[in-house]
């Protein structure tokens, strides 16, 4: 007589695999593909102080 403890039978049940989804990927959009994904603001209507801070947020360097 083994005094191992006996495997629950949640444990002697085999897992679910994940299934296997085969769609086209590209299909799909990514976060990439809207303006959200790349940093951009919401669009302020008319708001020249927004843009006008926005413009010197994303001035280059070489433009001081």
């Amino acid at each position: 007589m083994s005094t191992a403890p006996q495997p629950s039978e949640d444990e002697q049940q085999p897992k679910p695999r994940p299934k296997l989804v085969f769609d086209d990927p590209l299909d799909q959009q990514s976060s990439d593909d809207t303006d959200r994904g790349w940093g951009e603001r919401p669009a302020a209507s008319g708001d020249s102080a927004a843009d006008l801070a926005r413009f010197l947020d994303e001035k280059p360097p070489h433009h001081l």
